[in-house]
């Protein structure tokens, strides 16, 4: 009997968690649309929505692009080693210059810079933003005339964007340097034969998925937290709520959209 009792219950707790991960997407979706709206509008460029849009960017891209580009390199250059080694005692050199740039700058650099922002800039500014609404901070500014949807959350996703964008670019950069460096040396007589293996890589189809999944991946960091600072606080308290459960649940739900795009630039790269 208590089976035959629990099992709807069961059933409607699955349907009421379901629809409200489909309502949070739908929510996100709707942020987005509102965040490109802004971007196109002339009035959000005005005067002090500049400074905050400039101050944002500078606040997330700054101390950020430093510690990333010094510990992607670290990284890239024991990864870039470690495969060079193995690929040497395997006796497979040729293909250890075409592993090192498929593996770090095709796939792990993008991915890392996407979670070292959200877990150093997006997650924390999202729930900045859900105590200011529960403070009741927006309120006030739009008692002022202050729309804070412009003045506080399109900044913030700006950055965002911004800050995954600068720290993929300069990683990428800087991992292809160290990687010439590390197979061949200081020398410039085989920079031909690397440009042209990069160039071999980099075919126009890989190129687009590469720059598609840096979008997606910063819309992702960059939407999602402010998205959910934005409406899920607005129907639940964050007084019931903790600071860590309001994280969490845009951690969760941040972590399956890049695992969802990851998973289709796999796809699209070798299937």
């Amino acid at each position: 009997m208590t089976a035959k009792v629990s099992l709807p219950d069961t059933l409607l707790q699955m349907g009421g968690a379901t629809l409200r991960w489909l309502l949070g997407g739908w929510r996100i979706v709707l942020f987005g649309v509102v965040v490109l709206s802004l971007a196109l509008s002339p009035t959000t460029y005005k005067r002090e929505n500049r400074h905050a849009i400039a101050y944002q960017i500078v606040l997330g891209t700054t101390a950020n692009l430093i510690w990333f580009s010094v510990l992607s390199a670290l990284a890239s250059v024991i990864l870039i080693r470690i495969v060079v080694v193995t690929a040497l005692s395997y006796g497979l050199s040729k293909y250890a210059l075409e592993m090192v740039v498929r593996v770090l700058v095709l796939e792990l650099i993008p991915l890392s810079a996407a979670l070292f922002i959200a877990l150093r800039r997006t997650l924390p500014d999202g729930v900045e933003l859900a105590e200011m609404r529960a403070r009741g901070d927006l309120h006030a500014l739009q008692r002022q005339g202050i729309d804070p949807i412009r003045r506080e959350f399109f900044p913030r996703a700006v950055a965002g964007i911004f800050s995954v964008w600068m720290l993929a670019a300069v990683s990428c950069v800087l991992t292809l340097i160290l990687a010439y460096l590390s197979v061949y040396g200081f020398t410039q007589w085989a920079l031909a034969g690397y440009t042209r293996v990069v160039g071999q890589i980099f075919n126009p189809a890989v190129s687009m998925i590469f720059m598609l999944k840096t979008l997606f991946f910063s819309l992702a960091v960059s939407l999602i937290p402010m998205a959910s600072s934005l409406y899920d606080t607005s129907q639940t308290s964050l007084h019931s709520r903790s600071k860590a459960a309001n994280e969490l649940a845009a951690m969760v739900r941040l972590f399956f959209v890049i695992l969802l795009i990851e998973i289709a630039s796999l796809m699209g790269n070798y299937y």
